[in-house]
């Protein structure tokens, strides 16, 4: 089966989005999936449509989480 390819939406300043970071990347650590960190610092069309929701965690794709980043839940989805 083929690794989960997770991405955070972030931006520099955001603590919310730090401590997000921090859940996905120990999660990583366990699991292993693909990860790509995306700031929208300085992108008009990704700060239109995510600067409100930040962080913002897609997982294959898809809206996961927004604001916060439920550890158990977020293994409940990549398991």
């Amino acid at each position: 089966m083929p690794a989960h390819r997770v991405v955070v939406y972030h931006a520099q300043g955001c603590h919310l989005c730090e401590r997000a970071i921090e859940v996905v990347e120990e999660a990583r650590a366990e699991l292993g999936f693909d990860l790509e960190l995306v700031d929208i610092g300085g992108d008009g069309a990704l700060e239109r449509d995510y600067r409100e929701l930040l962080p913002v965690v897609e997982i294959d794709g898809r809206r996961a989480f927004t604001y916060f980043v439920p550890p158990g839940a977020l293994r409940d989805r990549l398991g």
